[in-house]
């Protein structure tokens, strides 16, 4: 049973191209779940708890399918047996995988100062990792369908619940979201720094297995599309310092972006 369950969740499938159908096709889905989502809200008689459901069940969502990938990626079926076959270099703590944290950390917390600087989180620096995954797939898509799901749910989620969480007024468009929002992500960078020198420490990485939280490791080759460039330049500090910088300002942006969309509607109505 355990042997065709593993089967099941390797799947092949024609390795999804660039703007191809698929891609285009999950490019759709986050906007018309969005406005579903939204119309829902607007339809509810109990508008809180409609938004705290849907910020942690969409979470739960995307932690199943990150169970099935790593199942996929660590659990083989060789002679005869289960077996363990540990693929480091995909342990869930990349930047992208933080909000299904945060999402699932809000089922713990009413609203409150923990609550709202997860849901500023998940509107902005989640929202700018999203869209960038989303436009500019690169190697995220593979030939087994389970994980191209996997990833575009993950992904494409972030979009959803980012254009949810500002449409219902849960989490505001002034600066305040962001001095919300940056404490979660500065412990997010802390966690993956503390991760990152474990595996080095515990000899991981000279036994051969990659493992890069937030791409950050000073131990690794860098790798990050445009970053990879300042880590080759700049002393580890400074880097992680521009690294904070950068994304603060990417989460920034789309901070602005949604305050001018919600004005130019508010205009309109």
């Amino acid at each position: 049973m355990m042997e065709t369950f593993l089967r099941i969740l390797n799947w092949p499938m024609d390795t999804p191209t660039l703007y191809g159908w698929y891609h285009i096709l999950w490019l759709v889905i986050p906007f018309v779940a969005a406005w579903l989502l939204c119309r829902s809200y607007l339809n509810s008689q109990h508008p809180q708890t409609h938004i705290h459901k849907v910020i942690f069940y969409t979470a739960v969502l995307v932690a199943v399918f990150e169970v099935l990938h790593q199942i996929n990626y660590n659990l083989v079926w060789a002679d005869g047996r289960l077996q363990v076959d540990m693929q480091w270099y995909a342990f869930p703590f990349q930047f992208c995988s933080t909000p299904m944290y945060a999402g699932l950390l809000t089922g713990l917390f009413r609203r409150g100062r923990i609550h709202d600087a997860l849901c500023s989180y998940l509107a902005t620096y989640a929202v700018f990792a999203g869209l960038c995954v989303m436009l500019y797939p690169g190697d995220v898509f593979i030939d087994v369908i389970v994980i191209n799901i996997q990833t575009m749910i993950c992904h494409s989620s972030m979009l959803t619940i980012g254009i949810y969480l500002f449409f219902t007024g849960h989490v505001k468009t002034d600066n305040r979201t962001l001095l919300k929002a940056l404490p979660v992500f500065i412990i997010g960078v802390f966690l993956a720094m503390v991760m990152n020198e474990l595996a080095f420490q515990s000899g991981l990485l000279a036994a051969g297995h990659t493992f890069n939280m937030f791409f950050i490791s000073p131990y690794c080759e860098p790798s990050l599309p445009v970053y990879s460039t300042v880590q080759r330049i700049l002393p580890y500090p400074w880097c992680l310092m521009v690294y904070v910088l950068v994304f603060t300002l990417a989460a920034y942006v789309i901070l602005l972006a949604a305050r001018a969309l919600l004005r130019r509607k508010a205009h309109h109505a």
